[in-house]
């Protein structure tokens, strides 16, 4: 089924499935569902596919604690399996991190990114899991775990530019959110604790979560789950220019607990997901959500794999 789906015109989403866990690949145009992979333990939330190598790569939080959504202990994975779930590896975990969140691919380099939430740093890996490095600290854990404010969560690579960018939510509904960019690479004499690069380029924002970047027209997307009332719960997008991000608009409201999020370059659209287990489809200039599928649980990272990159993978093995 899995394989059938892959001839799809317009290519696959693929979604993380909270609780129960699992990785699951939609047909945005049918809005049929196959399971890749049942995620065997913890709970996952970033997702990035690699069409070349057929590979999905996620994050996993770790243990779901009994009430409220505070991941406090050092049990966070990087995970990755096959496109049709074999060869599961965990690549990084043993301690290492704490709350993973929104990872982003560099294939070119062979390097993942991620930001880790309650563990209040940025970090990246090799594919492979290799080279664990701490690129931004936040805060230090435990002491300072419980300070929201601190708390980095969805994440952009800005290859062209070497430059990344990152969101700190604040609390919930908070209004106090943030997103913020640094250099690739680190300053000389620059220190986790303290890059002389990092620039805050908004503020005050309701909660913003997740980030994928239109690099040629130089767009930064994010998905919002504040407050509806000010702006939150939505899909904004903002000019990425030399100063900062300028002509901030909110394209689309109507999310309940927005999250996960992947473009579609070709056909002109983002797909979305929110908690409550729903799918969506908008234009990338804005217009309404249009669901795609309703999950029976609540969905987290989305990631999307174009036709194209299918039909050249499969030329390539011709």
């Amino acid at each position: 089924m899995v394989e059938k789906m892959k001839k799809t015109a317009g290519g696959l989403i693929y979604f993380l499935r909270a609780h129960p866990a699992a990785i699951v690949a939609l047909d945005p145009d049918s809005g049929e569902t196959q399971e890749v992979f049942v995620v065997p333990a913890g709970t996952p939330d970033g997702i990035q596919v690699d069409g070349a190598s057929r590979t999905i790569y996620w994050t996993n939080m770790g243990h779901m604690p009994a009430s409220g959504e505070a991941f406090p202990d050092r049990d966070g994975t990087i995970e990755c399996c096959s496109l049709d779930g074999e060869n599961h590896r965990v690549l990084v975990g043993n301690g290492a991190i704490v709350t993973p969140k929104q990872i982003q691919l560099d294939p070119v380099n062979g390097l993942l990114y991620w930001c880790d939430r309650e563990g209040m740093a940025i970090y990246r890996s090799r594919t492979d899991g290799s080279d664990l490095t701490e690129l931004l600290r936040t805060g230090v854990w435990p002491d300072e775990t419980r300070d929201v404010l601190r708390h980095c969560v969805g994440i952009a690579l800005d290859g062209g530019h070497s430059q990344l960018y990152w969101t700190q939510k604040g609390p919930p509904d908070g209004g106090l959110g943030k997103i913020f960019r640094m250099g690739l690479s680190a300053p000389a004499g620059a220190t986790p604790e303290a890059c002389a690069d990092v620039e805050l380029l908004l503020d005050h924002l309701p909660e913003p979560i997740d980030l994928e970047i239109d690099h040629e027209h130089r767009h930064l997307y994010w998905t919002d789950r504040g407050d509806p009332v000010v702006g939150g719960n939505s899909l904004n997008r903002a000019d990425m220019t030399a100063q900062g991000l300028a002509n901030h608009r909110v394209l689309a409201t109507g999310l309940k607990e927005g999250i996960g999020l992947a473009l579609d370059l070709e056909r002109k659209c983002a797909y979305v997901a929110d908690l409550s287990g729903a799918v969506w489809r908008v234009p990338m200039d804005g217009g309404e959500f249009v669901l795609i599928h309703q999950c029976a649980g609540p969905v987290t990272g989305v990631a999307f794999l174009p036709a194209t990159a299918e039909r050249a993978r499969s030329r390539l093995m011709e």
